[in-house]
């Protein structure tokens, strides 16, 4: 997305993605972050073992910044000028809620009872307390958003990301991620109307509009690095990808085999 790279189209159509970010903000400081890595690598461009298939991702990224560029964020742009702020919160709001139930069960799944229990104590007091999700009374009181998908159930299991993928559409992806996908996209307030398909086309076209609208800061940010957006990009999604699985304690990265062993240090002289 060249005013929205590929990954802001992720997070808003993958539900999962959804259900962990909710505004822009985490967004934004995923690609600070990365900024500050990639801007002291001198420009190179190394060679990532994680994307064997680089130069057909980069031709599917180049067709998702156009379709972004032409279509998404100028539609984006209009929704979050001519919606007020309030009316767009309690958007985001119902769309997240769905997901924490997603979320609750992927808790489950992962042999987390304690947080799954907790997401979802907190999806039924915002579907009762706060009117179907429209508040979210859970932080409030303190119960906070604990995020997962099934790319994450099925990581924490054992399963490996295997090589990057860059998906027509839906952006940034693993082989893991994928293949977990058509399962976590039914985590969306569309999945769940059983009326005719343009209800459901407009249901899925208002969650896309508003996300994309929550992170047209984020596409700021990275629109404002003079890199690689390809590279950049690819390198944040499987690194945040790895974080989540492990919960923001992923193992140390392995030596790169392709350098050469580093040389012993000197013995001190007697």
């Amino acid at each position: 997305m060249r005013a929205a790279p590929a990954l802001l189209l992720a997070l808003a159509l993958t539900a999962p993605v959804l259900a962990a970010e909710g505004d822009a903000a985490p967004a934004a400081s995923a690609a600070s972050a990365a900024g500050e890595v990639a801007a002291g690598s001198g420009g190179a461009r190394p060679v990532s073992k994680s994307d064997p298939f680089e130069s057909f991702n980069r031709s599917i990224f180049g067709f998702n910044e156009s379709l972004d560029a032409a279509v998404l964020k100028p539609v984006a742009q209009a929704y979050h000028d001519v919606v007020p702020e309030y009316v767009r919160n309690l958007v985001t709001n119902v769309i997240g809620n769905v997901a924490d139930a997603w979320s609750a069960v992927n808790h489950l799944l992962q042999g987390k009872v304690e947080s799954g229990l907790q997401m979802g104590f907190r999806f039924a007091v915002n579907s009762v307390l706060g009117f179907g999700g429209l508040l979210d009374i859970g932080s409030e009181i303190g119960l906070e958003k604990q995020s997962e998908d099934f790319g994450q159930t099925l990581g924490k299991w054992g399963v490996p990301a295997g090589p990057y993928v860059m998906l027509p559409v839906l952006g940034p992806s693993t082989v893991r991620d994928t293949a977990a996908l058509p399962l976590d996209l039914q985590a969306t307030p569309a999945s769940l109307i059983d009326d005719k398909t343009a209800t459901v086309l407009g249901v899925t076209g208002l969650q896309v509009v508003n996300a994309r609208s929550n992170l047209l800061g984020a596409s700021r940010v990275l629109d404002d690095i003079a890199l690689d957006k390809y590279s950049f990009l690819r390198d944040a999604y499987l690194a945040r990808r790895q974080s989540q699985v492990y919960d923001g304690s992923p193992p140390e990265a392995e030596e790169d085999e392709d350098q050469p062993p580093a040389k012993p240090e000197p013995a001190p002289p007697k």
